[in-house]
């Protein structure tokens, strides 16, 4: 994937800048998309409207040259000796260092990300480096419009996020209930369990995952609980995934609400008008209009049905109680937001679409999908049906 950096030259031309440069490991998405190659330790990206220069230890040399987009990659160890690491000790000399690499590609003045090592830029700046911090998300505004093969890479964790919810909804549904409570083989079904199935499925599907959410009753009715023990017949069970594909580091994201019994008419009214709510969401994204609009369409479902909102009571601990949606990609979270002060929907972004009603009395329902905007609309990029009720 050769991404288009058009916006980071022009952004560079406004600093009066000849580079950008990055220091970071592999788990920084912008480097990451900048290098198109990620180690764990900390390597320097240099980028100029000439190319892309990667400084690197010789343990990740051979696999840089082959798997990185970079123009040219060179060994830590050449500048390291030529900038006397060992006299001037580890931070002066790895800056000695960054310097001797930046002259050699004509960078007197270079850009920075905001998290860029202050230690760094201030020796830099000693060594006659001007260094200017970034005040805009540049690189990060540039990956929220995915080209064509970014969209397949977060179709294919899809699939596999299908997969694994399809292996956590068989579970609950194959669950007897003794007492109230979910039981599988024998043993309570809990929230570690299913969470076991998913992460299980994941792996078999090239996927990996930190966290995931299998939250029951009271818990499902905080967004971010992760859920833990015992899940309970006759309440929403909310289980959202959000993999990482391990060949292309790409994520996708859903939820589905689950009741494995019966649910009450209070769940039954939060399921039905999230639905509407996400429908109406749908049909607000096109190119041109905001993430704050789409947003309001969400809010304006919600607040006619009676529930609150943040945006109705900026206060509420019940009903709709966060944004509808947010960009994914490399990060799990990432732009752009659909939420309050949300901007301009491009062609290209990938947003997700997640309304929900919380409520400790009645629990949690969140219905997530998430698309690609196009040319004259979206398409959804999650194919996964949306039922309540599992047997």
């Amino acid at each position: 994937m050769e991404p288009d950096l058009s916006d980071l030259d022009a952004h560079l031309a406004d600093v009066d800048a000849d580079g950008y440069l990055i220091f970071a490991d592999g788990d920084e998405s912008d480097q990451l998309y900048l290098a198109g190659f990620g180690a764990p330790d900390p390597f320097t990206t240099l980028y100029t409207p000439d190319g892309t220069h990667l400084l690197v230890s010789g343990l990740e040399y051979g696999r840089a040259v082959s798997e990185s987009r970079a123009d040219s990659v060179a060994r830590l160890a050449e500048y390291d000796a030529r900038a006397n690491v060992e006299e001037y000790g580890k931070h002066e000399g790895g800056c000695r260092t960054r310097a001797a690499f930046l002259a050699d590609h004509g960078v007197e003045r270079v850009a920075v990300p905001e998290d860029f090592p202050v230690a760094m830029a201030d020796t830099l700046r000693d060594l006659g480096v001007d260094v200017v911090p970034e005040t805009d998300d540049v690189i990060t505004e540039i990956r929220a419009v995915k080209t064509d093969e970014e969209v397949d890479h977060i179709r294919t964790a899809q699939r596999a996020n299908e997969a694994a919810m399809a292996a956590a909804e068989e579970l609950i549904a194959a669950a007897d209930v003794e007492d109230g409570t979910l039981v599988h083989d024998g043993e309570p079904l809990t929230s570690e369990r299913v969470t076991e199935e998913i992460e299980v499925t994941l792996l078999r599907h090239g996927c990996a995952l930190d966290e995931t959410i299998v939250a029951c009753g009271a818990d499902a009715a905080d967004p971010h609980d992760r859920g833990s023990g015992p899940l309970r017949a006759d309440e929403t069970i909310v289980v959202d995934i959000f993999p990482r594909d391990k060949a292309s580091n790409y994520h996708a994201d859903m939820t589905r609400t689950f009741v494995k019994g019966e649910p009450s008419d209070a769940v039954r009214d939060y399921y039905e008008v999230t639905l509407d709510a996400q429908e109406a969401a749908f049909d607000a994204i096109e190119p041109g209009v905001t993430g704050e609009d789409v947003h309001d369409a969400v809010c304006d479902v919600y607040e006619d049905a009676g529930y609150p909102t943040l945006r109705s009571d900026e206060a509420a601990e019940t009903g709709f109680i966060h944004g509808t949606g947010h960009g994914i990609g490399l990060d799990v979270h990432e732009l752009p937001t659909v939420s309050p002060n949300g901007g301009e929907l491009e062609p290209g972004h990938v947003i997700t679409v997640e309304p929900g009603l919380y409520d400790p009395e009645v629990g949690g329902v969140r219905i997530e999908d998430f698309v690609v905007v196009t040319e004259d609309g979206y398409e959804n990029l999650v194919d996964y049906e949306k039922e309540l009720v599992v047997d």
